[in-house]
């Protein structure tokens, strides 16, 4: 068996997620690798698109940002920014947004701005939000991929910056958000979905040599386990040249 890592891994699982025939609005970091990689194996067919206006971007290489040249040079179209948001993403043109976090919750919610309950004065001041909280309003559906512990999976995220499914089921529908929001979350111990009747995520899948008591120790909360988990398939050599050869393009 050829070997890998766990972060291979994640990003093997994420991509295989995303089908052939979507269109893809893809956040910089693990959710680009994961989506430039089901482009060039199984989903050829794979629209990507990014926040600074690129349409059907196709880079060689992992971009450095979602301003870097390369996805402008390999795209289809490159438009404006409110176009992109105001045309493509609101009216809910988008099969996927795929995002990362610093923080998430039992339901879904996406911290990115600060980590601390006091946000003049905040422990860590992140990033913040970009197109990320309209991406998870308006996509059909949200992926997110981000490794697991319990610094990252917390009871309540310190900041809520894009929405989940709030405090539970009906939260979305409530509010007029028009996407299904997060259905599936991706990390480098296995998969989680929201349960149908409470929208809490829950234990679906468990990748090759992982147990269910170390995805328990690394989440933040009494995170609940399915009855069937699964086991992700390995990734194949195929899956793995293929990553690395574009992580190696990037060095």
């Amino acid at each position: 068996m050829t070997e890998y890592t766990s972060d291979e891994m994640m990003s093997v699982a994420a991509a295989r997620a995303l089908g052939d025939g979507m269109s893809c609005f893809v956040g910089i970091g693990l959710p680009s690798t994961a989506a430039n990689l089901a482009r060039r194996g199984h989903a050829p067919n794979l629209t990507l698109i990014y926040e600074s206006g690129c349409l059907g971007a196709k880079p060689t290489r992992l971009p450095l940002s979602i301003g870097d040249g390369e996805l402008a040079d390999t795209a289809d179209a490159v438009v404006s920014v409110p176009e992109v948001f105001n045309y493509w993403l609101q009216p809910g043109r988008i099969d996927v947004g795929f995002l990362g976090a610093a923080q998430l919750d039992k339901f879904g919610n996406i911290n990115t701005t600060v980590i601390g309950p006091d946000y003049a004065n905040p422990k860590v001041r992140l990033p913040g939000a970009g197109g990320a909280p309209e991406i998870a309003a308006s996509c059909r559906e949200v992926f997110v991929v981000l490794r697991q512990s319990p610094r990252t999976f917390v009871e309540k995220v310190d900041f809520v910056t894009s929405f989940g499914h709030g405090t539970g089921k009906g939260d979305r529908e409530r509010l007029g958000l028009p996407g299904a929001g997060p259905t599936l979350v991706v990390t480098d111990l296995g998969l989680m979905r929201p349960d149908p009747e409470t929208a809490e995520l829950t234990l679906t899948e468990l990748h090759p040599g992982i147990e269910a008591d170390q995805v328990v120790a690394a989440t933040g909360w009494k995170l609940k386990v399915a009855a069937d988990v699964g086991t992700t398939p390995a990734p194949t050599e195929a899956e793995l040249r293929i990553l690395r050869d574009l992580k190696r393009a990037s060095a």
